[in-house]
């Protein structure tokens, strides 16, 4: 298998594949590279950073669909996944830029309402002091966008990962990291073709320490404390559960447990150090997995 990484959608994009299809592999870089010119809030000349910065740009089609996503996975998630947190996670924290400690009362003060943007398929809209950042699908949206031109190639046999987003064409071995430490927590292997895995996790992004971490709750304008990291597996599309990833590890933990139990996918979930969950349905999509050293809790 050929593997080629790069550094994209700020983090280590790789895409494996057949050596046969190595030109192909480079238009998938292309495709990412696209995506990153249309969705990136720190790229100047893209939509979206237009429209965080004159709170008016005129759309491409992938900013359009990225958006309306973004509004389909809002009403999904009862309002726990939205991109308006930028006010807070791009102007407060400044997650990933000159990164700094947000107060109580800037925080509370931050405009935080998905009803401030405005969109149809050529422009949008945003009211002042508001910002978005599509950060919480942004990667498993690019992941769909190669998965499709490999499968338009007939390629069926190919990975592609943005960091906690993996998307496996064909069966796959996948190692999760250990929110605890840099160690591997488990290993697992896919049942089937076209697997979606994806981690979300509050150990990767944060300033000072992991209270201040880049997962907001919308509803409360703070980061989340309740999960350590939160891995979904599905056949869904990489976005869908990229944003549902993000979404699950901002709700009370009652809430987000009911919220994944009504989705096609298997979950597994580490709550603290010494506790995990997994959903009944998780041996569906993985194979086997390697023993936890830790309490697990059958959910």
């Amino acid at each position: 298998m050929l593997m080629r990484t790069k550094v994209a959608l700020g983090t280590f994009v790789s895409i494996s594949a057949d050596e046969r299809y190595k030109k192909d592999v480079e238009t998938a870089f292309g495709i990412i590279e696209d995506v990153e010119a249309s969705l990136s809030s720190y790229r100047i000349n893209s939509p979206i950073s237009k429209l965080n910065e004159d709170k008016y740009a005129v759309l491409d089609a992938l900013s359009y669909e990225a958006l309306l996503l973004s509004q389909n996975y809002y009403h999904k998630t009862q309002g726990y996944f939205d991109i308006t947190v930028g006010s807070i996670t791009k102007d407060l924290y400044r997650f990933g830029a000159d990164e700094r400690l947000a107060s109580e009362r800037e925080l509370q003060n931050a405009t935080v309402a998905f009803h401030t943007l405005f969109f149809d398929k050529t422009q949008a809209k945003l009211q002042q002091n508001a910002k978005i950042d599509l950060g919480g699908m942004g990667k498993g949206f690019a992941v769909d966008k190669v998965a499709a031109f490999l499968k338009m190639q007939k390629i069926k046999d190919a990975n592609i990962a943005a960091s906690g987003d993996i998307r496996c064409l064909h069966k796959c071995k996948i190692d999760i990291q250990d929110p605890f430490s840099d160690g591997v927590l488990l290993s697992l292997e896919t049942l089937e073709p076209d697997t979606a895995i994806t981690t979300s996790g509050n150990y990767n992004r944060y300033v000072q320490n992991k209270s201040n971490n880049h997962l907001i709750d919308p509803k409360i304008k703070k980061s989340q404390q309740a999960f350590a990291s939160i891995t979904l597996i599905s056949h869904l599309p990489s976005s869908d559960i990229d944003a549902y990833a993000t979404a699950a590890s901002v709700m009370p933990p009652q809430k987000a447990y009911a919220f994944l139990d009504t989705l096609p996918l298997a979950y597994i979930i580490i709550e603290t150090d010494t506790e995990y969950v997994e959903s009944k349905n998780l041996f569906l999509y993985i194979k086997k997995m390697d023993d936890l050293e830790k309490t697990g809790v059958l959910k």
